[in-house]
């Protein structure tokens, strides 16, 4: 086995935890927080937008059954790379989208997939999703962890997160862990 670590923010950190958690060769995929300035940040600091930090997913894999590339697939199909610090109507820095690499090779691999995007005119602007260096990550706090599983009739799980996996597990069918019957 190949494990190797990916940190992704893409807006509110419940959706792509959701989608990740899904993907056949992912051992896990923890909501925590990474990029800011601040010691142990909670919830709370970090959507004050006064840490730095964004809301992010950290991905364990094994890159024998699925690889950066395709994770970075995966990240980009359930956000909008061109919104500056927001996600819809989550806005600041804390939602931006971001690539914490963990190695050149993640740095090289985002770059020209970024490029690719851009070069083929997917989205109505330019990519704005930013690459950094990894640093520490952060855990979020325990209730954060499988929001989505757990609160599945919450408003924001309920008519943002649904119809955005709905969407993903059709796009991705042949990477899913359980596949829909």
């Amino acid at each position: 086995m190949a494990n190797e670590v990916a940190t992704f923010g893409a807006g509110c950190f419940w959706c792509l935890e959701a989608a990740l958690n899904e993907l056949e060769g992912v051992h896990s995929a923890l909501s925590g927080y990474m990029g800011g300035h601040t010691a142990a940040p909670d919830y709370q600091s970090v959507c004050s937008g006064q840490t730095g930090h964004a809301e992010v997913v950290q991905v364990s894999y094994d890159r024998e059954r699925i690889s950066f590339a395709e994770l970075c697939q995966v990240f980009f199909a359930l956000h909008d790379p061109t919104q500056l610090n927001r996600q819809g109507n989550d806005i600041g820095s804390q939602y931006r989208s971001v690539i914490f690499y963990h190695s050149g090779s993640q740095q090289q691999q985002a770059e020209a997939f970024i490029s690719e995007l851009n070069q083929a005119g997917l989205f109505d602007a330019a990519i704005v999703t930013e690459l950094s260096p990894a640093s520490t990550f952060y855990p979020a706090e325990a209730y954060h962890q499988g929001y989505y599983r757990q609160n599945l009739q919450q408003g924001y799980c309920h008519w943002i997160i649904t119809p955005k996996l709905q969407k993903f597990r059709q796009q991705f069918l042949a990477q899913l862990k359980q596949r829909p019957s």
